[in-house]
């Protein structure tokens, strides 16, 4: 099957896949060659690409996934894959957002640091292949 994953300013991907697996509002969909359309919403995850026996990951922040006819586009915010993830960035944005929640207080945008955690936390997934 043929797949795209496109940002707002660049193609990241453009091949084909054997499987995929990304991260949807309500859980972890896997994707197989036949499989029904299907048109739906991506939270903050782990894509995984099943390519040849070989997995390859990125770190996808929202947007919306659709499949037809064996063409499958992710259309996200922004996207990583593995091998631009700076590890050390993504520890220490994971530390900045665990110590912003710890003191939580009414003039602080909890969501935000919870959204910058769970960003931290795909790139951390995607670098270590989880």
């Amino acid at each position: 099957m043929k797949l795209k994953i496109i940002t707002h300013d660049k193609l990241i991907f453009d091949g084909s896949a054997d499987e995929i697996q990304i991260t949807g509002a309500e859980g972890t969909i896997g994707i197989l060659p036949g499989r029904q359309p299907i048109t739906t919403p991506l939270a903050i995850g782990v894509t995984r690409i099943l390519i040849n026996n070989e997995n390859h990951y990125y770190a996808t922040m929202g947007g919306v996934f659709q499949f037809s006819n064996d063409n499958a586009v992710i259309l996200t915010n922004a996207c990583e894959s593995e091998a631009d993830i700076d590890i050390k960035r993504a520890k220490e944005a994971k530390a900045r957002a665990e110590e912003r929640l710890s003191k939580a207080s009414l003039q602080m945008d909890v969501s935000r640091a919870e959204m910058a955690l769970a960003r931290a936390m795909t790139r951390l997934k995607v670098a270590n292949h989880e």
